[in-house]
């Protein structure tokens, strides 16, 4: 059972209820006063969280709607992993032209981070090809077939120059609010190819080929959760096999 996360850095703050999602971040609604807001439990290194927050800053600064972090009373932009944001009140996407509007989105990410620096332990799926580990992959605990499968999937879609990507672009991470879209849940952002931000997206709007976009988004899936998830992971490198004979 997940621990309740500190929040005694963040003066006034009031636990409401879990959300759901968080499967790597546990996630909270909470309150200060009238203020609606978001606890966050990160795992990530310090240096791999300051990474992400700094790619938040740079892209609110351009524009973009994201999550915003509540310093701790004394400054600081998290406590030990727990961090505090605003929260954004919108609906999930549904219409054609919500999700064109998020792929207008994601495009302004990839536009603002050419050379972005790669987040502190993690590699893009084209250091991937020769090397085992990188974030939350793991290629050397995975069959020697899987991983040969795996790596021939993200191929197709290594043409671009790796950017910054959210890493996890889809219904649940993405907000509708009137004509603006905010993209929220950056734990796995990270430096890649861009393609790989559309592989979960309605095949109508993808920028490219669907069908190897759509494999390589599940090899991303298969690899990154093998050690964390590994029932999910077995049952998308089962999706991936299909999708490979097809």
């Amino acid at each position: 059972m997940t621990a309740t996360p500190d929040v005694r850095a963040w003066r006034g703050v009031e636990m409401l209820a879990p959300l759901t999602g968080g499967v790597r971040s546990p996630v909270y609604r909470a309150r200060r006063r009238n203020e609606q807001l978001v606890i966050r439990v990160s795992g990530r290194s310090a240096e791999s969280l300051a990474w992400e927050l700094d790619l938040l800053d740079a892209l609110s600064a351009v524009g973009m709607m994201v999550p915003r972090t509540i310093p701790t009373d004394d400054g600081r932009r998290h406590n030990g992993g727990v961090l505090i944001q605003r929260f954004i009140e919108g609906r999930r996407p549904v219409t054609a032209s919500d999700w064109a509007r998020v792929v207008r989105a994601v495009e302004v990410v990839h536009e603002a981070t050419p050379g972005w620096p790669q987040r502190p332990g993690f590699r893009s799926a084209r250091e991937l090809m020769n090397h085992e580990s990188g974030g939350d992959v793991a290629l050397g605990d995975m069959p020697a077939d899987a991983v040969e499968l795996v790596r021939a999937s993200w191929a197709p879609v290594l043409d671009a120059a790796d950017c910054a990507i959210h890493g996890d672009v889809g219904e649940g991470n993405v907000l509708i609010i009137d004509d603006d879209v905010a993209l929220i849940d950056w734990d796995e952002a990270r430096v890649d190819a861009p393609a790989f931000d559309y592989a979960h997206l309605p095949a109508e709007v993808v920028p490219g080929e669907y069908a190897a976009l759509h494999r390589a988004g599940v090899a991303w899936e298969t690899a990154t959760c093998w050690v964390t998830e590994p029932e999910y992971a077995r049952r998308r490198l089962d999706e991936l096999r299909g999708l490979s004979r097809s």
